[in-house]
């Protein structure tokens, strides 16, 4: 399901959801541990696990930007900032698995801005599939979700 994107006061919100059968502590596993993180997203990798914590976004070219943890609640709120915007994962228990929410704070719009929702889109996917024992055709899917996200994304804009 596409992202909910909305203009708010400071920017815009886009908000995922994701209902996954498997336990909130599993899912965490793949958002914080460093094992799990690389299996989905590549280039995160957590330093330190606690508010006012770091995590690191490798570029790729020896150099690494650095995001700070907000707010951490284990297994529960996990939030940094990412670059001008903020990364926000909720994590909350419902009958058979848990409900996983991913809101993104946009500072602005840019003509990258679709390229990272569905980004994220696919992300959420390909953690669902991994805990499911799945594998998970990310490019292809990528493709599908980018188009719906530059049309999402002109909707909100106008």
């Amino acid at each position: 399901m596409l992202a909910f994107i909305e203009k708010v006061q400071n920017g815009y919100t886009a908000t995922y959801e994701r209902h996954i059968k498997h336990s909130v502590e599993d899912v965490w596993a793949y958002l914080t541990d460093n094992d799990k993180l690389p299996k989905w997203f590549s280039e995160l990798r957590v330093d330190e696990l606690r508010e006012g914590g770091v995590i690191k976004f490798d570029m790729g070219d020896g150099t690494f930007e650095e995001m700070t943890i907000l707010e951490l609640q284990m297994n529960s709120i996990l939030e940094y900032t990412w670059g001008e915007d903020i990364i926000r994962f909720e994590l909350s228990e419902e009958s058979g698995g848990c409900l996983l929410v991913l809101i993104e704070k946009i500072h602005t719009i840019t003509d990258h801005t679709p390229k990272d929702l569905a980004g994220w889109h696919v992300c959420l996917d390909v953690i669902a599939a991994l805990l499911n024992g799945k594998t998970f055709d990310r490019k292809d899917e990528w493709k599908k979700w980018y188009e719906k996200y530059i049309d999402a994304v002109k909707e909100v804009k106008q």
